[in-house]
C-alpha cells in the first residue's frame, strides 16, 4: 500500500473520507449506481443597468496655424578693409646698355628723373589686410624726355605695377627697364638747401 507522499509523487490521488455533513445542510438522497449526477441549480445575481453618462459635445479641435518656415537670412560679408596708401613708391630701374642699376624712391605727385625716364607715382598702395597676397600696387606715369635740345618727349608708360607680379604690366622701352618694388612709408628726406 501506498503512503500519501508516495501516492501524490505517483499522481494517485487517493481516497479521502467525506467530511461530516454540516447539522444545517440537509442530507441529499441516496445515489442509483449509473443514474447521472446533477448540479444544485445557481442562481445568478440580477442584472444592474449602469447609470447614462451625460458626455458633452465636445467642439472640433481648431487647426493650429502653420508655422511659415523662413529661409535663414544671408549672413552679408564684413565690408571689405581699405589699402594702405603710401606717400612714396620704392622703384628699380636698369639701364639694358650699360647693364646699371639703380633702386630710388619716388614721392607720389613729384617727377624723378632716371637717365631719359621721368617717372610720376599717381598713388602707391599696400595690399590690406584681409587679401590674400601681401604686396605693393603704384600706378605710374613715365615719360622719355631726351636731355638733347629740340627732341621731343613722350610717354612710354601709363598704369599699374604690382610688386609681387613684376611682368604682369611692365614697362616696354629698348634701352630701360622699371618696376616697383614696394611702397614706402615716408618720402625720401630733402637735404637742406635743396628744394
Amino acid at each position: 500500500m501506498l503512503t500519501a507522499g508516495a501516492a501524490l509523487a505517483c499522481g494517485v490521488v487517493m481516497a479521502q473520507p467525506a467530511p461530516p455533513p454540516s447539522s444545517n445542510a440537509q442530507p441529499s438522497p441516496p445515489l442509483e449506481a449509473g443514474a447521472p449526477v446533477e448540479a444544485p441549480p445557481v442562481e445568478a445575481p440580477p442584472l444592474v443597468e449602469a447609470p447614462p453618462i451625460d458626455v458633452p459635445e465636445l467642439e472640433p479641435a481648431a487647426k493650429l496655424p502653420e508655422a511659415k518656415k523662413e529661409p535663414p537670412k544671408p549672413v552679408p560679408p564684413p565690408p571689405p578693409m581699405k589699402r594702405v596708401r603710401a606717400p612714396a613708391a620704392v622703384l628699380q630701374a636698369i639701364d639694358k646698355v650699360t647693364a646699371r642699376s639703380i633702386r630710388f624712391v619716388a614721392p607720389v605727385g613729384k617727377p624723378v628723373r632716371y637717365q631719359n625716364l621721368i617717372f610720376t607715382v599717381r598713388a602707391c598702395e599696400m595690399s590690406a589686410p584681409d587679401e590674400p597676397r601681401d604686396g605693393a600696387f603704384a600706378y605710374l606715369v613715365i615719360d622719355s624726355q631726351p636731355r638733347q635740345a629740340g627732341r621731343q618727349g613722350r610717354q612710354v608708360f601709363r598704369g599699374w605695377m604690382f610688386s609681387n607680379s613684376p611682368g604682369l604690366n611692365p614697362l616696354e622701352h629698348p634701352v630701360y627697364d622699371a618696376w616697383l618694388v614696394s611702397c614706402s612709408a615716408a618720402p625720401p628726406a630733402v637735404p637742406a638747401g635743396k628744394s
